[in-house]
């Protein structure tokens, strides 16, 4: 979602899959697995859950539950924190959960509130030109090596006389 630059929907959209995906961990049979889906569009930012239990949920009736209840709660979240939320049949073996978070509101947060600042003026391209091999160097005469030797010392021997 970042990469969309949706940063102030993150947090919203995490609840959504949160609940959803415990909703799949809880209910789902007859496997556990499922997808996560994402569909940016103009206006609004599609989230879904696909599982292959083809029952549809039901959100729960809250006016009964104890205040301290654990479970019951999460389609009724997603409805109030969403545009929109539903469920459809995907063929005879599952099912799609979806929530709508709006968009629009996003691209006027992300404007930013001063001009831009100024580009940098764009450099000249550089030309590319034939380029004629300079000539060969003249090869000077070698300097020959000499070596310095110092002079030799005298012998001496450590035997007296």
């Amino acid at each position: 979602m970042r990469y969309w630059h949706l940063d102030p929907l993150i947090d919203r959209a995490a609840l959504g899959v949160t609940e959803l995906l415990s909703n799949v961990h809880r209910h789902a049979r007859p496997d556990k697995s499922c997808t996560v889906e994402l569909e940016l569009l103009v206006d609004r930012l599609t989230v879904s859950v696909r599982d292959h239990d083809p029952r549809l949920p039901v959100v729960a009736d809250t006016t009964d539950a104890s205040p301290l209840a654990t479970c019951g709660r999460g389609l009724a979240m997603v409805a109030a924190m969403s545009e929109s939320w539903g469920a459809r049949p995907d063929g005879d073996d599952g099912k799609i959960v979806w929530f709508t978070l709006p968009a629009t509101a996003v691209a006027h947060l992300q404007q930013p509130a001063r001009s831009p600042r100024p580009t940098a003026e764009p450099q000249p391209v550089p030309r590319l030109t034939e380029v004629q091999p300079a000539p060969a160097p003249v090869a000077a005469a070698p300097t020959p090596v000499v070596a310095h030797a110092a002079a030799p010392a005298p012998a001496r021997s450590a035997v007296p006389g």
